[in-house]
């Protein structure tokens, strides 16, 4: 059994994927308060954001904890197609999940639905992106492990969902997402404890790209994306400071006698 070490980079990895995954909660709840404070194209287009920004954060935290993933005895290398499918699964799931809570007037089943939904995603995200790492040897995972892992998804993915509901305050939304970046990060590490190696030596080279060749770059680039994005949304005018703009721009109508 190859021995499996989940910080090969010390603290660096577990610490910046946390924070990744806080900043695109962070961002997602800001986003679906706005969008909930708006309608038409304004909410769609909010919403489409929020979305964005928490499926980018949800891959991001895990490609970066997987940067300091190793296997001893055995390379690692990464398929690329099916780590952009990854990509591609938590930013639709996410989608999905989203805009359920935002157009749905039953807001209570939404939230059910989209949670479950969500949470099977990210669950999905996960062990997609799993099965994208190329190494020589076998991987088998622990059921068991892997079923809480998946119920943490589906329990953190609902919280986040509530919490775009519910929550409005700056300081809720932080609190909020600090919880929520530690479910998602908890639900990464449960099923990376659910994964076992058999390696079996070989010389041959492997297929796929090296983490530093592709995950690495893909990673700092949507992770520039959370923080400039981050940025925008923390300067934009809510709906109120909208408002209250108009109100102070209209002229004052002289008083009749």
């Amino acid at each position: 059994m190859g021995h499996l070490d989940h910080a090969a980079l010390g603290w660096l990895t577990p610490v910046l994927s946390y924070v990744m995954a806080c900043t695109g909660a962070a961002l997602g709840l800001r986003c679906t308060v706005r969008a909930l404070a708006t309608t038409g194209r304004s909410r769609r287009n909010w919403l489409i954001t929020a979305a964005s920004a928490i499926g980018t954060g949800i891959w991001t935290m895990h490609f970066v904890a997987m940067l300091g993933f190793g296997v001893s005895g055995t390379e690692l290398r990464y398929d690329v197609p099916l780590t952009i499918a990854s990509l591609l699964v938590a930013m639709l799931v996410v989608w999905a999940g989203v805009f359920a809570v935002g157009y749905s007037r039953d807001r209570g089943r939404a939230l059910l639905l989209g949670g479950l939904t969500t949470g099977l995603g990210v669950a999905s995200m996960h062990y997609l992106g799993m099965a994208a790492v190329r190494l020589h040897g076998e991987v088998s995972y622990d059921p068991v492990l892997v079923g809480v892992s998946v119920l943490i998804a589906v329990v953190a993915a609902t919280a986040a969902l509530w919490a775009a509901l519910n929550i409005k305050s700056p300081v809720a939304v932080t609190v909020a997402s600090l919880i929520m970046g530690a479910a998602v990060t908890s639900m990464h590490y449960t099923g990376m404890l659910a994964v076992s190696v058999r390696v079996t030596p070989s010389g041959d080279a492997l297929p796929g790209a090296t983490a530093m060749q592709f995950i690495f770059p893909l990673a700092v680039g949507l992770g520039s994306y959370l923080f400039i994005t981050s940025a925008f949304v923390a300067l934009s005018p809510t709906a109120n400071e909208r408002e209250s703009s108009a109100s102070a721009q209209r002229p004052v109508e002289p008083a009749t006698f």
